[in-house]
């Protein structure tokens, strides 16, 4: 059985070596077992993935909800699981902190801070910003497993298309502890050039805003990790609507010739490893 320690180890390499890495996310235990049977060295979380499970909205999700969601993620694969972990469910970094080791609790390798607060709906004031990340930072960097911290500056999902305050935010998030550096919304190659060539830390990148760039276009443009958001999670909800469509306007079920073979999905489940600390 792998150990949460063991998992930690293998997600940091992974953030070490040459090229960049595919991080896809499931929003379920099934989805993720899924993509861990194809080969994916890691797995993410996704917050508006796992609101479609409740019938919500992005942001809409509890505390409590996503610390089982991470649980019952990490409890069910056998690689390392980084959470999208929204704004920590908190301003002021005291309260993060606490959240945080919670979330940590549940078994996963990594998580995502956002400077975007869930409440006020604004992006944090840059100082405040960076105290959050740095608390967290100081917190994990206690562990004895290297916890991958990835922190996120939110500018351009809302609306907010400054470069130049982007880079400041992730240059000061990794100067107070971060790991990994996230700026979500860059919507091109020269863009995240931009972004890398002021960064050491390796830095994620949101690839279905960035259309038609390949793996390798990311990786030269100097993205380490790559995440699709809920993305796939989308992708899986349209067949629901086209058969839906077709029942109640055609009568007809022609839609079921388009179903996953169900014994190449449960050979992907075959094996139920479960890691513990």
């Amino acid at each position: 059985m792998k150990t949460q320690k063991l998992k930690c180890e293998e997600f940091a390499s992974l953030h070490q070596q040459e090229g960049a890495f595919i991080i896809p996310n499931p929003w379920d235990p099934g989805s993720a077992r899924l993509l861990q049977g194809f080969g994916f060295k890691a797995l993410a979380t996704t917050s508006s993935g796992l609101a479609y499970t409740f019938g919500r909205m992005d942001g809409e999700v509890t505390l409590e909800e996503k610390l089982n969601h991470c649980y019952q993620l990490a409890g069910n694969t056998t690689v390392p699981i980084n959470a999208d972990f929204e704004n920590g469910f908190a301003d002021d970094p005291e309260t993060i902190v606490k959240h945080v080791l919670r979330l940590i609790d549940t078994g996963i390798a990594g998580c995502s801070i956002e400077d975007f607060s869930r409440d006020t709906h604004r992006i944090y004031e840059f100082n405040h910003a960076v105290d959050r990340v740095q608390a967290v930072a100081e917190a994990v960097v206690t562990l004895d497993f290297p916890f991958q911290l990835t922190a996120r500056a939110e500018n351009f999902l809302h609306g907010i298309t400054d470069l130049e305050d982007t880079i400041k935010r992730l240059k000061a998030y990794e100067a107070v502890g971060a790991n990994v550096l996230y700026a979500p919304g860059i919507v091109s190659l020269e863009q995240l050039q931009q972004v890398t060539a002021e960064i050491k830390a390796p830095i994620n990148v949101l690839a279905p805003l960035i259309p038609g760039a390949t793996v390798e276009e990311l990786a030269d443009a100097g993205a380490k990790r790559i995440s699709i958001g809920g993305a796939l999670n989308w992708a899986a909800v349209n067949p629901v609507l086209k058969a839906a469509k077709e029942m109640l306007d055609k009568g007809t079920f022609n839609w079921t010739s388009e179903m996953a073979p169900t014994e190449e999905v449960m050979s992907m489940w075959s094996t139920r490893i479960k890691s513990k600390k």
